[in-house]
């Protein structure tokens, strides 16, 4: 008996804490810190394995601290809402308290191990969390321009990892920030459309216009533009040691024209469904475009 509730008591732990830490989240952008770490180095033959390990666990605890946080001050509201309200800390299988340990010690660790790899990768994790924590989160209840603050922590992670291979932050970690930038409103746009009754639960505001309407559909359509042009920059030769061949030109071109294409159907539906697929294409996309860069890095 006594072995059986050893497994079960660690097993519910390891759930809570990959709830807690939103783990599929918190493994995509790490995933985006190491695309940009890989299109950092000089060479993948003097690639520093350690130096990528150190990006990777910093970024989790990084992400899973920032998810932390966010769930310990919107507990009661996560409460309110269907697909927030298994949570740890909203269910009441975590106390507050301990899930503000857990965000902390995550948060010390994973700025340590990022000012290992340099001083700059470690400010930009910090200001991330700050940003998400104490900024984006009180202002989900306030207005929609909380998307736009959000999609700042939301873009550090891509040129998170150049900084954490370079050492610098110039025109190149710019331009990945600024890809993942505009990635964010088609994206948290598509997803406030499909769970608009769910976060009307919670007073959240999420959509641009406040409403389902065409105005949101067309800002989602304008930011998938901008996404394309930022994508597309590193082909024009202005992004320093940033650039990708005609061929990656023409693949992320077309990558590009398929997210619009789902955009456009949710302006013409406006229906949860036209959202959703317009959501798992917009992940789709930022995953594919990252692997060209790499691929296309790797085989010029």
């Amino acid at each position: 008996m006594n072995s059986s509730s050893n497994t079960i008591s660690i097993k519910s732990i390891y759930v809570d804490f990959k709830a807690i830490t939103k783990a599929g989240l918190a493994i995509s952008v790490v995933f985006s810190s190491i695309a940009g770490f890989l299109l950092g180095v000089s060479d993948f033959q003097s690639l520093h394995w350690l130096i990528l390990l150190k990006l990777a666990i910093g970024g989790y605890c990084m992400v899973g601290a920032s998810n932390a946080y966010n769930q310990v001050i919107e507990k009661d509201l996560d409460a309110l809402m269907d697909r927030t309200k298994n949570r740890p800390v909203a269910s009441g299988r975590m106390a507050p308290n301990l899930a503000l340990v857990v965000a902390s010690v995550l948060t010390l660790v994973g700025i340590a191990l990022l000012y290992t790899i340099n001083p700059k990768t470690a400010m930009f994790g910090a200001i991330s969390i700050f940003l998400y924590t104490s900024i984006y989160t009180p202002l989900k209840t306030l207005t929609p321009l909380s998307v736009f603050v959000g999609a700042i922590p939301g873009a550090i992670p891509f040129m998170l990892g150049w900084v954490a291979a370079t050492g610098n932050f110039g025109i190149e970690a710019g331009t990945l920030f600024l890809i993942q930038f505009f990635w964010q409103f088609p994206h948290f746009w598509a997803i406030g459309w499909f769970l608009y009754e769910d976060y009307e639960k919670a007073g959240f505001f999420m959509l641009p216009t406040g409403n389902k309407d065409k105005g949101t559909a067309l800002q989602i359509i304008l930011y998938s533009v901008w996404l394309i042009v930022a994508s597309l920059l590193p082909s024009l030769g202005y992004t320093g040691q940033l650039f990708i061949s005609p061929v990656a030109t023409v693949l992320v071109f077309l990558l590009g024209l398929w997210m619009l294409f789902y955009a456009v159907k949710l302006y013409q539906l406006r229906t949860a469904k036209a959202a959703r697929t317009l959501m798992l294409v917009s992940v789709s996309y930022i995953t594919l475009l990252q692997l060209i860069y790499i691929f296309d890095k790797i085989l010029r």
